[in-house]
């Protein structure tokens, strides 16, 4: 499998729907991820519950991306952009803990063992950011979207 071949299934449209179905599944990677961390701080801020409730939201819209091309060009982009957007807010609101920890930012490296995890939000975005790729890559034909089944 070189890198001819991978240029190849993203020519071909075959990238796009394998994209989609990741997406969903890292949706709920993420979501269970987040899910165990918040928990461990008691869920202190209601907003923390956020990812949590959009990792549902991103498996539904990977897996419907998957199975229909008029979904992964209308749901999953709609839904991955509010993942990513809840990815950038999670960064921010992780820096403002930091810096109300003692010492704040200028005790950087023990706040960010010990505090929010600053680097963790970008999971999520990353996460929202394969769905809008998926949702503007080629699609290949398949007997999901109702096109004919190939004769051999």
């Amino acid at each position: 499998m070189g890198v001819r071949a991978m240029v190849a299934n993203v020519r071909e449209g075959r990238f796009e729907r394998a994209l989609s179905l990741f997406t969903g599944i890292g949706a709920v990677v993420t979501a269970t991820e987040i899910y165990f961390e918040h928990d461990s701080a008691s869920f202190g801020n209601k907003v923390m519950w956020w990812p949590v409730w959009l990792g549902p939201v991103g498996a539904a819209a990977g897996v419907a991306g998957y199975r229909s091309e008029r979904m992964a060009r209308t749901m999953l982009p709609v839904c991955s952009a509010v993942i990513v957007a809840n990815g950038a807010q999670g960064v921010y609101l992780h820096g403002r803990g930091i810096a109300h920890k003692p010492g704040g930012w200028r005790n950087f490296r023990y706040n960010m063992e010990m505090g929010p995890p600053l680097l963790a939000p970008l999971l999520v975005t990353l996460v929202g950011g394969m769905g809008l790729l998926a949702s503007v890559l080629r699609r290949e034909a398949s007997l999901w979207d109702g096109a004919p089944a190939e004769v051999p």
